[in-house]
């Protein structure tokens, strides 16, 4: 669950996701609310931090190749001023239930 573009809260979940992918387990991330403008076109690109491990848009690049499920939060795009066409390729669309539903059947859920 990933609701913020803002440095301190947006590279944790890749970091983390990248990691999980690493060890091999599935990854689903819900981007909602700011978190949103991260799957947005060049949305990562404006995310930049001191000491950043790497760049935001490498980190979403590595995590979305490593097969990390990613979906847009579609409840709340019109509140964010962000149209579909806007998300990049690879992105799906759900809603509250969407994540809900996932997040019943996970393991581990983290919040951003």
């Amino acid at each position: 669950f990933c609701g913020s573009d803002t440095p301190q809260k947006a590279f944790p979940p890749f970091m983390l996701a990248a990691g999980a992918l690493a060890m091999d387990m599935d990854v689903t991330m819900f981007f909602t609310m700011d978190g949103l403008h991260l799957v947005q076109k060049d949305g990562a690109s404006r995310v930049t931090m001191a000491g950043e491990p790497q760049p935001l848009p490498a980190l979403l690049q590595a995590v979305q190749e490593g097969g990390a499920r990613m979906i847009a939060c579609s409840a709340l795009l019109e509140a964010e001023g962000v149209r579909t066409e806007d998300i990049i390729e690879g992105v799906e669309f759900g809603g509250v239930a969407t994540f809900v539903n996932g997040a019943e059947e996970a393991d581990v859920v983290l919040t951003f």
